[in-house]
């Protein structure tokens, strides 16, 4: 199984980015899909979960910015990120735990993170 994340760049404060991240490989299923942050000298973080059941979790910095969702169909997972301030800044990496196959455990995958820079 490999994450694959996309959409980071440079935006101003106030603007918008929408993260994807891609699952592929053999899923059988999935308990969580969502997104982690990390900022310069400081621990990595969690941002939003998309459950299977449908439910979400948000970090309290993000609620009501930041909007998690999945494309089912297509095992994506995006992030959409409004009113970006600049603490927002960090390295964000795609996050999954799922099954990779009948009868396997699941557990956590990571994809490689993509830098988020706000800043005017």
């Amino acid at each position: 199984v490999q994450l694959q994340a996309s959409g980071g760049g440079l935006v101003q404060p106030g603007g918008s980015l929408r993260l994807s991240c891609a699952a592929s490989g053999s899923i059988f299923s999935y308990n969580y899909m969502g997104w982690y942050r990390q900022a310069p000298g400081m621990q990595r973080e969690l941002v939003a979960l998309f459950y299977s059941t449908g439910l979400t979790k948000y970090a309290d910095s993000v609620k009501g910015r930041f909007t998690v969702s999945k494309d089912n169909a297509n095992s994506i997972v995006y992030l959409q990120m409004n009113t970006l301030r600049p603490e927002d800044t960090a390295v964000y990496y795609c996050h999954a735990h799922l099954s990779p196959g009948r009868g396997i455990h699941s557990r956590a995958y990571w994809g490689k993170g993509t830098l988020v820079t706000v800043s005017s």
